[in-house]
């Protein structure tokens, strides 16, 4: 079987004990599940991170219109783009990540409309660009079909290396041989996101992208420093870095956030199920309290304002039928 090479370092293990920790950390705040908004705007930050990466001109706001269906105005190619990816994203609990076909068709997804061999492998020769500077030339396009399938047996049976390590050379290894004639990048990080949402859930709200995006040359340089040692430790060390700054932004943010919920909100968390509509009195039971005034202006309302459970009839907020879900 064919096995990508690499030694794990010292560096490899500081970091992903440190990236553990963090998780461990996030996790034990009930954090992301609670925060809507942080969570949207987290996967909002990923797409246009990995969009501004290959020379999308939409701005941050500009994405966050086109994902709430306003009207931008825009070259339609990078709407079309904005579009495709917000799309993919949102179907990584979806993709198997040991498939080839769901790889192929996840670049045909972020790809509709916008380039030719949408979902295909490429049919010629290609090389890994920092601008205008070649940092290689890829692997013949005759080879592309074995590598991939190499690569994935490889990401299938492959149960020595820890998948927080496997997701940063398969990244690796997928930039190598560039199989696309466009969109690597952006399936690349998007598969690496899938890769890891496997492996911890939290992932999918973790932007990564803007990371890469935040030291993009550096990303390069360290393909190009790859590419001529042989093996992959440097960029795989790399993304660990990149992937535990990240953490560090989110528990900042996450910290902040929870500073902001009240004890009576995370108590009508605790009472609610996700996706189950509650009447008020049955949420009134569940939280042991008599009085619908203190249920609206400590437990319901604020809730409601920080995006953390919706009405069923947001226009008859009075309605006896009015219900209310997590």
């Amino acid at each position: 079987m064919y096995k990508p090479p690499f030694t794990i370092t010292n560096e490899m293990l500081l970091r992903s004990m440190s990236i553990t920790e963090k998780l461990g950390r996030i996790t034990s705040f009930q954090s992301l599940k609670r925060m809507p908004t942080l969570r949207k705007n987290n996967k909002i930050k990923s797409i246009h991170s990995s969009l501004v990466i290959e020379a999308n001109s939409l701005s941050l706001d500009q994405v966050r219109d086109v994902i709430a269906g306003k009207i931008v105005i825009g070259p339609q190619k990078e709407i079309q783009e904005v579009k495709n990816a917000y799309k993919a994203y949102e179907m990584i609990n979806e993709f198997d990540e040991y498939s080839e076909a769901d790889l192929l068709k996840a670049h045909g997804i972020l790809t509709y409309l916008t380039v030719d061999e949408s979902g295909k492998y490429r049919n010629h020769g290609e090389g890994v660009f920092s601008g205008e500077q070649v940092i290689f030339v890829a692997p013949s396009q005759d080879l592309v079909p074995s590598l991939m399938n190499n690569l994935f047996n490889w990401l299938k049976n492959d149960n020595e290396t820890p998948m927080l390590l496997k997701s940063c050379l398969f990244h690796y290894e997928f930039v190598f041989i560039h199989p696309f004639s466009d969109g690597n990048g952006r399936t690349v990080r998007l598969w690496q996101s899938v890769l890891l949402t496997k492996w911890n859930p939290i992932f999918e709200y973790i932007p990564i992208e803007t990371q890469i995006q935040k030291y993009q040359s550096e990303y390069y340089d360290k393909i190009s420093e790859c590419h001529k040692n042989g093996n992959s430790d440097r960029f795989v060390e790399f993304m660990l870095r990149l992937i535990d700054e990240t953490l560090d932004e989110v528990i900042v943010n996450v910290s902040r956030e929870t500073k902001n919920i009240s004890d009576q909100v995370n108590r009508l968390l605790d009472v609610m199920e996700p996706d189950i509509p509650l009447s008020a009195n049955e949420i009134m039971n569940r939280l042991g309290i008599k009085s619908k005034e203190t249920l609206r202006a400590r437990y319901l309302n604020p809730a409601i304002e920080n995006g953390l459970i919706k009405m069923t009839l947001p226009d008859k907020p009075n309605s006896k039928n009015q219900r209310y879900v997590k």
